[in-house]
């Protein structure tokens, strides 16, 4: 493609954005005010009401599909001309993931200072209140066959498990945060989920402001092992320990208000974890899901 046809290229997407919002505002506005102003009045919002105008209107686009149905060039301007804040008060309105809920995931994290040549694949399923997880590692992964249950009902610090394997059938109970917990991962069972990587994109963008960082430094829509995301990429000054990562790279869904794919990069620039949440759905979840007299469980 020559420069000619990328300007014209570009164009076209921007001009789309603008009319996609304009008519977002208008109709967002219309619903909430009586005699409500035209989309060019729309367009001029002041700019405490246009964030929450685009949350809102991002939270009834996602929900219709429309979000899904935009091209990759399309999606990408329109995230690049949101307002700043428009994203993270999208992200704080949530829902952030389901009261009850299975996924699929790849998991690969650097531990002890050495990246994982395999990645974990995992199985899980979780209620919310109470807090109780169940995991299992799943064939093809670093890990497999291990499973591990953790009910904040029964212990609240400790979590059930076995490693797999012929010689890791016996299950026992040991602390979350423990030896055993971190020489496989730099997170706890209970983090597993989409609320928790919400919850630490709203804390680690507190500070991003502080620090300055207004915008994502990139914007991109892009499909990570097989999920169709947009990626929104934020650049920190000092990095690490002030931040979570020098840079974070953050895969929204294009249905819900929560994130599908995360990399985190530390401040020589290595990648310390990948996540890919590649299934998600609500499902109802009862006590014999985190049982380990389960009949579908190895325990």
């Amino acid at each position: 493609m020559n420069e000619g046809m990328k300007r014209h290229a570009r164009h076209v997407a921007t001009a789309a954005v603008a009319c996609v919002l304009s008519l977002a505002q208008a109709s967002l506005h219309a619903q909430e005010t009586a005699g409500a102003a035209s989309a060019a009045q729309a367009a001029a919002l002041p700019a405490d009401l246009a964030k929450v105008t685009q949350a809102r209107w991002l939270r009834t686009a996602a929900q219709r599909g429309t979000l899904a149905q935009l091209d990759d060039a399309t999606l990408t301007a329109l995230f690049k001309a949101l307002d700043p804040l428009a994203v993270p008060l999208y992200i704080r309105n949530g829902p952030n993931g389901y009261p009850s809920y299975q996924f699929t995931m790849v998991r690969q994290e650097r531990i002890s200072g050495k990246w994982s040549d395999t990645p974990d694949r995992m199985l899980v399923k979780t209620t919310r209140e109470p807090l109780r997880v169940y995991a299992k590692w799943l064939p093809g992964g670093a890990h497999a066959g291990q499973e591990t249950i953790y009910d904040t009902t029964q212990r609240k610090d400790e979590m059930y498990g076995h490693l797999g394997g012929l010689l890791g059938k016996i299950p026992l109970w040991t602390a979350i945060d423990g030896a055993l917990a971190r020489a496989q991962s730099n997170h706890q069972v209970k983090d597993l989920g989409t609320e928790f990587i919400a919850n630490l994109y709203l804390t680690e963008g507190k500070k991003y402001l502080e620090a300055g960082v207004q915008r994502p430094t990139d914007v991109e829509a892009k499909t990570i092992g097989g999920v169709r995301v947009v990626a929104l990429t934020y650049e920190t000054p000092t990095g690490r320990p002030q931040f979570y990562a020098k840079k974070e790279v953050l895969g929204l869904d294009l249905h819900a208000p929560y994130f599908r794919t995360v990399e985190s990069y530390d401040n020589d620039g290595k990648i310390f974890e990948r996540i890919v949440i590649e299934k998600i759905a609500p499902a109802t979840l009862d006590d014999t899901a985190f049982d380990p007299k389960n009949p579908d469980y190895a325990f």
